[in-house]
């Protein structure tokens, strides 16, 4: 007798529903044929320097599509066949996030849940930089003593990073929650018209500090006290203007002039199209003092307004970041590499009073040419 396609395929399935359906009695559960969990790459790492070193920052989501609970136990990152990072216990733990969720566990994912594994690996000075990055999960699910071991997230490494100019002139300025695995901006994932988007991945907070390491003198609730208010904030690269936001009233440092929105989010803004897909956001600029308008070719050095205090702002600041999409957060993040610069060394932020102080210890000071600013590093811009 001659079986069809159909027939064939109801054969082979059908064993494995059954045994799923006797797991409604007194049975245990049956095993997974596989582990039960849908793994992705939202966007694949571009290779960027810093420090002489290369750097490779992104994220593996992870669904459940389990009804037990899964505990993820290492996470193994390979090239050519070779393991260039691994995670477990409290290590792993750090780079995982539960979005919606209060886990006492982050590494504890309950069953239809989702996570987020934050990656940032870190090849020292000599070492290629891999063509593709492959991926081992380990996990356990529910009360299976036997663990899972998943490959998984095959993803290519991409190479040249954007590289542009200063946003800013002078010296003392520190990049606050800048680029780092534990930066506020770093896991910033903010769902924006149905889909999560980290534009944030590499963002700087650029304040400007005094030689006593405060951002401002005499009263702190009065902009124009704080050193960075009212610079010249500059085109990165020739480009196009594509987004100017205007006619958002200042904050009073610590406070919110408006509701923070989508449209008001970023305060006073400017994006511009750099090229090759890339965009550079500049937000919380002074209301009034934005000197372009959409449509406007501008060259590299140019002003494009002053720097402000509108938006989700505490206090005069350049938030800055590149991405690759014209909008404040509907894009993903991308790295960026600054021609030059030099490093006078590296904050350490607490807050006194009320009020954020800051202590610069002379780390990593020198000059630097095409590098991206790591998290608190204070330095000079020609």
């Amino acid at each position: 007798m001659t079986i069809d396609r159909r027939t064939a395929l109801s054969l082979m399935i059908a064993p494995l529903a059954a045994r799923a359906g006797s797991a409604q009695g007194n049975q245990a559960p049956q095993r997974p044929i596989d582990a039960p969990v849908d793994v992705e790459v939202p966007k694949p790492p571009t290779a960027f320097q810093s420090g002489g070193k290369t750097h490779l920052a992104y994220e593996l989501n992870l669904t459940s599509f389990s009804r037990a609970a899964c505990l993820l136990t290492r996470l193994e990152v390979m090239a050519n066949g070779q393991s260039i990072a691994g995670y477990a216990g409290a290590d792993f733990s750090k780079l995982v996030a539960r979005p919606g969720v209060q886990a006492k566990d982050p590494l504890l994912v309950d069953g239809g849940s989702h996570a987020v594994i934050y990656v940032w690996i870190t090849l020292e000075s000599g070492t290629a930089t891999p063509a593709m990055l492959d991926h081992r999960l380990d996990m356990k699910v529910g009360d299976d003593p036997e663990e899972f071991h998943l490959a998984c997230a095959s993803i290519p490494v991409r190479k040249g990073a954007v590289t542009i100019a200063s946003p800013l002139r002078g010296d003392n300025w520190a990049a606050l929650n800048g680029p780092g695995n534990a930066s506020g901006h770093r896991r910033a994932l903010i769902p924006v018209g149905g889909r999560a988007h980290i534009a944030q991945r590499f963002a700087i907070d650029w304040v400007q500090l005094r030689d006593e390491g405060s951002t401002y003198t005499g009263d702190r609730l009065d902009n124009k006290n704080y050193r960075a208010y009212g610079n010249e904030v500059m085109a990165v690269a020739d480009g196009t203007v594509v987004a100017v936001k205007d006619g958002i009233p200042e904050n009073v440092p610590g406070g919110r002039a408006v509701p923070i929105t989508l449209e008001t989010v970023g305060g006073n803004h400017v994006i511009l199209d750099i090229g090759g897909g890339s965009y550079a956001f500049y937000a919380h600029l002074q209301p009034g003092k934005i000197r372009v308008k959409m449509g406007d070719r501008v060259r590299t050095g140019q002003a494009l307004a002053l720097l402000g205090n509108s938006g989700n702002s505490t206090e005069p600041h350049l938030h800055f970041h590149v991405c690759d999409a014209n909008s404040p957060l509907a894009c993903e993040g991308v790295p960026y590499l600054l021609k030059s610069f030099s490093v006078v060394g590296e904050a350490a932020v607490k807050v006194e009073n009320g009020a954020p102080k800051i202590t610069v210890a002379p780390t990593g000071a020198g000059s630097r040419t095409l590098e991206m600013v790591l998290q608190n590093q204070v330095m000079g811009f020609s």
